[in-house]
Parts: C-alpha cells; structure tokens; sequence
C-alpha cells in the first residue's frame, strides 16, 4: 500500500513545477525572452555578486536589492515595471540613473531581454 504522505509531496512537487512552467511561460510571454537562457546570463554577467536572487547559484549579493517578486512591484529603478523599462536599466542603469551604484557590465539587448524573462519568472 502506498504511503498517502508520499503521494501528497509528489502531488505538491507536481503542483509546484507546473506554477513555475507557468511562470516562466507568462514572462517569455510579456517579455519576447527566455527565462532559462537569463538565468544563464545573470550567471555570466556576475548580478549575483550584488543581488540576491532565487534559484541562481552563488547569487547572494547584498549590495542592490533583493530580486524575488520583481514582477510584483510597481517601480524598477523609479521607472514603471515594465518588460522594456528592466531592459534598459540591465543594459545601461547609468542612463537611467547616473548616480547609481549598479554598473554597465555590457549585457547585450538580447540577454537584457532574457534576463527580464527569468526576473518576471520569479514570484
């Protein structure tokens, strides 16, 4: 006879790694990018040496802000949240705000456009 803990965390599991597909769908969706190729970016381009930011390894920064929820909140980096709006500011912060302690590291528009997508994955 199963075990009905068991088959409770595998129906949790289940439940869980669906919300995170969707995720990752609804923000390649709003955004033209890929998530999973933007985890690879903030990787190479070194953010988790100044953020915190889920499911990146290593990436546990204190420097900027925390990056769980961004796709919650109203502003990113005084500018609406918009997929457009954390382009740019991945891109070239300094052109937003050039008083800002976050670097121009040289991030391509196309990684830019995939790192928003796994921001908005994150919830």
């Amino acid at each position: 006879m199963p075990n009905k803990y068991a088959s409770a965390v595998i129906v949790i599991e289940l439940l869980v790694s669906g919300c995170a597909a969707s995720a990752k769908k609804n923000a390649a969706a709003i955004t033209g990018g890929d998530p999973d190729r933007g985890a690879s970016s903030i990787s190479k381009y070194g953010c988790g040496t100044c953020h915190i930011i889920p499911g990146i390894a290593g990436a546990h920064g204190l420097v900027g802000p925390p990056l769980a929820g961004l796709a919650n909140r109203v502003y990113v980096a005084n500018l609406p949240n918009a997929p457009e709006n954390l382009t740019r500011w991945v891109q070239n912060p300094k052109s937003i705000n050039e008083t800002t302690a976050m670097p121009n590291v040289g991030v391509t528009p196309h990684d830019a456009v995939d790192i928003a997508a796994y921001l908005y994955s994150l919830k």
